[in-house]
């Protein structure tokens, strides 16, 4: 059917953001993206997108097109999987989206245990700095922190996670005592930079009362941008880092970190697995759901069966 083809390739295009990007992904010249556009444009009627070879802006007949267009292409995807689900194997694309660090530390390992699970899904992992769109950029699965404001999203945790303040043991033995966040205040803080600000905010609930709440603002000499740096950093001693316990608790097991505050606890920061609301979701996407949900807790243990090192007051 024409009109399919010219919906899945124009959705490609405008997911591409470019004609050169289309043609690296389809194989094709460049010339020859630029004349298909053109052929569908003049069965249609109307001017879809303005381009240049770099950049290309949907007109708004072309967001119309992209978004009821997309919707069909949805729906009889969805028929075709539902037809096929009697079938013991999964097949087909599966693009998820994670951050950096957790993407590879542990989605990446288990992307790749599914794959060679079922070798009929053709998997795509794009990592980022932070959460990307599922409808822009056409991801099946993001991994995300915290549960998504968007109504339109199915969200599963499939990892309990909370924020841990800590140190290297050689930084925590020149500390003075600590008996509350609010004693941070002053100390060398690692600041994970996520705008231009000067400082950061950490905020704490007490350990055997969670519904007190502390929000300290912290400062220190050192940076970055990114969460590997900041953890090199703690242990090279260099201060007082706030890490999820996906990150530190080998480290802590290990004995290279030691807890700090140990009356008190980072607010939660469960990951989940998201995805949009469909009446069928397909197969794969709920199979690689399951599959996170699955094998996660045993790639990293609960913080209440592991015995980690602390260091403070446990009264505040």
């Amino acid at each position: 059917m024409p009109p399919l083809d010219d919906l899945a390739f124009f959705r490609r295009l405008a997911h591409a953001g470019s004609l050169t990007a289309t043609a690296r992904e389809l194989g094709l010249s460049l010339s020859a993206v630029s004349k298909r556009l053109k052929q569908l444009e003049a069965r249609l009627g109307v001017e879809l997108a303005s381009r240049t070879t770099r950049r290309l802006a949907l007109t708004a007949e072309g967001e119309r097109y992209l978004a009821q267009g997309g919707r069909i292409l949805e729906e009889l995807g969805e028929l075709e999987e539902s037809l096929g689900e009697h079938r013991a194997e999964l097949s087909g694309p599966l693009r998820v989206n994670a951050t950096f660090g957790f993407g590879r530390r542990h989605v990446a390992p288990l992307l790749s245990a599914f794959c060679r699970d079922h070798p009929g899904i053709e998997a795509s992992l794009e990592l980022s700095g932070f959460p990307l769109s599922l409808g822009d950029q056409a991801f099946d699965i993001g991994i995300r922190v915290g549960e998504p404001p968007d109504s339109r999203l199915v969200a599963r945790r499939i990892l309990a996670n909370r924020r841990v303040v800590c140190a290297a043991p050689c930084r925590a033995a020149t500390l003075p005592t600590l008996r509350s966040p609010a004693d941070l205040s002053g100390q060398a803080c690692l600041l994970l930079r996520e705008n231009d600000s000067d400082f950061a905010v950490w905020r704490f609930q007490r350990r055997d009362d969670p519904g007190v709440e502390q929000a300290v603002k912290v400062a220190g000499p050192l940076a970055s941008n990114d969460g590997e740096v900041i953890m090199r950093l703690a242990l090279d001693g260099h201060g007082i880092a706030l890490r999820s316990w996906w990150d530190v608790q080998a480290h802590l097991a290990e004995g290279r970190l030691v807890e700090l505050l140990p009356a008190w606890q980072g607010v939660r920061a469960d990951f989940h697995a998201v995805y949009r609301q469909h009446r069928h979701v397909p197969a794969r996407i709920r199979a690689f759901v399951a599959y996170l949900e699955q094998e996660m807790a045993s790639r990293v243990p609960s913080r209440q069966n592991v015995a980690t090192t602390s260091r403070g007051a446990a009264s505040p």
